[in-house]
Order: structure tokens, then sequence, then C-alpha cells
């Protein structure tokens, strides 16, 4: 049975109105005609610096929220959601549109409100990572066979 969470909300509302914010200015304070954009996207395109910058408030969003008594589960949740937008994002051309859209710390900010005012994604987040672990294991054994699949077929036709 999940562990019920007391939270004091007066708190949370004081930490998470300052989060919000955060995550809207990177994310959607922007706006053309109906497109809401936020500084992920105008950061990315500058090389290198743009995505570290992005990643680390994104991961300073993360921490403290974690500190403030979100759920491992909840914070293996929004960790996904910042990695993924990091790599998606640093793919040239590709990664400046997918940050138009995707909108990792709006995401965050959704998952947080379900948390302290839905008690929804309590818990350990060990069965998610065991998951992942599995998955990344199956996923380097399908590539280290791919690579010897590719250098034998390359040998073959070479010699």
């Amino acid at each position: 049975m999940p562990r019920q969470e007391h939270y004091n909300l007066e708190k949370i509302d004081k930490d998470f109105s300052w989060v919000k914010r955060l995550s809207v200015l990177m994310d959607s304070r922007f706006r053309i005609g109906n497109f809401k954009f936020g500084l992920d996207p105008l950061l990315n395109f500058i090389p290198f610096a743009g995505q570290i910058a992005t990643l680390t408030i994104s991961l300073i969003l993360v921490i403290v929220m974690y500190r403030n008594g979100a759920s491992s589960k909840l914070a293996v949740k929004m960790l996904w959601n910042v990695t993924w937008d990091a790599l998606m994002g640093s793919i040239p051309l590709i990664g400046n549109v997918f940050d138009f859209f995707n909108k990792a710390n709006e995401k965050n900010i959704k998952l947080l409100q379900e948390h302290y005012y839905e008690n929804k994604h309590q818990g350990s987040a060990k069965r998610m990572l065991i998951t992942f672990g599995i998955i990344v294991f199956i996923l380097m054994v399908l590539f280290i066979y791919l690579m010897y699949y590719l250098t034998v077929s390359l040998f073959e036709w070479i010699f």
C-alpha cells in the first residue's frame, strides 16, 4: 500500500510558484499568434552552451522539487522528461524544431501538481529503474550484435 504523504501546502505553494514561473519562462513565455515558446528553443540555437544552460536549469528545478518532498518515482519521471528533451534537442536542426514543441518543464509542472494536490506518482522508483536498466541492457546487446554483423558483412564485401 503506498505511503500517503502529508505536505505543508503553504510552503509547497510558495516554492511551487517560482518553479512554475521559471518553467513558463523556459517553455512558453513568448507568443507568436497561437504558438507559445520559451527560452529553451531560443537558447538551443547557441551550440553546446545553450543546450547545457537549458539542461542545467531543468535539472535545478527537478532537484528543488525532490528536496521539497517529491517522491523518487516522480523525480525519475521528471528526469526522464528533462533527459529526453536534452537528447532530442541536441540533434542539429531536428533538435531546434523539437525544442519548440516539446515542453519538458511544463510536463514536470503537471506531474508536480498531480503529485502534491492529487497524490499521484507516489512511491519508490525501483521498478522503473530496473525496467529502464533491462531495456538499456537489451539495446546495448542489440547494438553490439548489429556492429558485429555490419563489420563481418563489410569484411566479406571487401575481401
